[in-house]
C-alpha cells in the first residue's frame, strides 16, 4: 500500500510525516463511532543520535473536546534512530463525531544526554461526508 504523507513538520533536523486515512470498515457510525488509521515517518536528518523517550497527544473532536494522551514511546516501542534513519509506525485514533484533529510532539533523548522535543503536524480527521 503506498502512502503519500500529506502533513509534515520539521524539529531541529527531525522530520515528521503523516499520512491518515478513514477507515469506515472499523467505524461503527449508526453508533456515533468514526475511526481513522494514521502513518507517522521520523526521519534523524541532525547529526545527532536521538532515542524516543515518550509521546504526547492533542486530540480534538468535531465538537471541540480535547483529549491528551500521554506515554512512553510510541505502540511498544522507544526506537533509537542514528543521522539519517527513519522509523515508521502506524496506530489509530477513534473520534464520537465524523472530524476532528489531532496534533502533539515527541520528547527523544540525544547522545549528549539532552531532552529534544520534536513537533508532530496538525493534521484534520475527516469522515467522508457520505459517512455520516
Amino acid at each position: 500500500m503506498k502512502e503519500l504523507f500529506q502533513h509534515s513538520a520539521t524539529t531541529d533536523g527531525v522530520t515528521v510525516r503523516v499520512a491518515v486515512s478513514f477507515l469506515p470498515e472499523q467505524s461503527r457510525i449508526e453508533m456515533g463511532k468514526w475511526f481513522w488509521v494514521y502513518h507517522i515517518r521520523i526521519e534523524n536528518d541532525s547529526n545527532q543520535t536521538l532515542h524516543l523517550v515518550t509521546r504526547h497527544w492533542k486530540i480534538t473532536d468535531g465538537g471541540g473536546a480535547v483529549n491528551y494522551v500521554d506515554g512512553e514511546g510510541v505502540v511498544g516501542e522507544k526506537p533509537v534512530l542514528h543521522p539519517g534513519q527513519s522509523h515508521d509506525y502506524v496506530s489509530g485514533c477513534p473520534l464520537n463525531t465524523p472530524n476532528g484533529s489531532m496534533e502533539g510532539y515527541y520528547t527523544f533523548r540525544r547522545e549528549d544526554g539532552e531532552e529534544q522535543r520534536v513537533a508532530i503536524p496538525h493534521f484534520p480527521l475527516m469522515a467522508p461526508a457520505t459517512a455520516g
